[in-house]
């Protein structure tokens, strides 16, 4: 399990270092990863890993949003830490063009033409890109294609 590793090596780290905030990310995504764990019964798959990763990550940036949105930057600064130190331990994220390249390479190998076939592209596409692109924009980029 070598992100449980690289946590604990981290968190050693932050530990000596005294550094609370770091500290405090890392050991809730080693209790997340190991309350999957027991809840699967197995060590966890990288897949599985990296499934567990992006939903920590995805809360993450929902409570941001909703932070900014009611104006509370005290709670934003702390989360733009925590977003850095949970990205570390993800795949680098595709931008937006390599997204639409994707996109527009799907929609001609499923032969989509309309917003009826959006649910085939979705469901070719996603796993190519799963842990590599939010879906959110993966979901706006194909809707934007087959109007």
């Amino acid at each position: 399990m070598a992100v449980l590793d690289q946590l604990n090596e981290q968190m050693k780290t932050a530990m000596k270092a005294k550094d609370k905030a770091t500290l405090s990310t890392v050991r809730m995504l080693k209790a997340a990863l190991q309350n999957k764990q027991i809840e699967a019964g197995h060590d966890l798959t990288d897949a599985e890993e990296q499934a567990v990763l992006s939903t920590e990550l995805k809360q993450r940036k929902e409570s941001m949003a909703e932070f900014e949105k009611a104006g509370r930057e005290d709670l934003v600064t702390p989360l733009k830490a925590e977003i850095k130190i949970v990205e570390s331990y993800l795949p680098a994220q595709l931008d937006e063009a390599q997204v639409t390249k994707l996109v527009d390479e799907t929609i001609k190998e499923t032969g989509a033409t309309g917003k009826a076939d959006f649910g085939k592209v979705m469901k070719t596409l996603m796993p190519k890109v799963k842990g590599q692109a939010d879906g959110a924009l993966v979901n706006k980029l194909v809707k934007a294609k087959l109007q």
